[in-house]
């Protein structure tokens, strides 16, 4: 892999984090329900969307939410998608990602990141636990409240 480099949403690149084909079975962790029943409370001006390139290969994506006033904590600093190209996943774009979006966390002054994944055979749990998640708790959903200490 060249060098991965973070990239705002823009209007050349949304059709191709549109079309990142994923792993077969991982369809159904992309989105809990927590975050569908969630959604009309976020904060459009706080959403962080963002590709992820290889060379001039979009790769991965990842959205989240900075919302210092949620009443959710878990909405504060919240990774709200992460999808990674299955040609690049197990390659380190998944890590990268979520790391930048710790950074960003950090700059705005939040202690923590958070995020709500399914549970499941094939889940995200591993990864997510791999990078120093932590469950927190569930969700009415029955899915799994991580939090990773910035």
């Amino acid at each position: 892999m060249a060098e991965l480099r973070l990239e705002e949403l823009k209007a050349e690149t949304i059709s191709a984090a549109n079309k990142l084909t994923l792993k077969p079975g991982q369809e159904a962790f992309l989105e809990p329900a927590t975050y569908t029943q969630a959604e009309q409370h976020l904060d459009p001006a706080g959403s962080w969307p963002r590709v992820v390139r290889d060379g001039d290969d979009v790769v991965g994506y990842i959205m989240g939410t900075f919302d210092d006033d949620n009443p959710a904590e878990y909405l504060r600093a919240a990774i709200w998608r992460i999808n990674v190209a299955a040609r690049a996943q197990g390659r380190g774009v998944g890590r990268f990602a979520v790391e930048a979006f710790a950074d960003e966390a950090r700059k705005r002054g939040f202690s923590r990141a958070t995020v709500v994944w399914a549970t499941g055979d094939g889940g995200p749990g591993e990864f997510f636990e791999a990078l120093g998640f932590v469950v927190i708790g569930q969700t009415p959903f029955g899915e799994n409240l991580g939090a990773l200490e910035l």
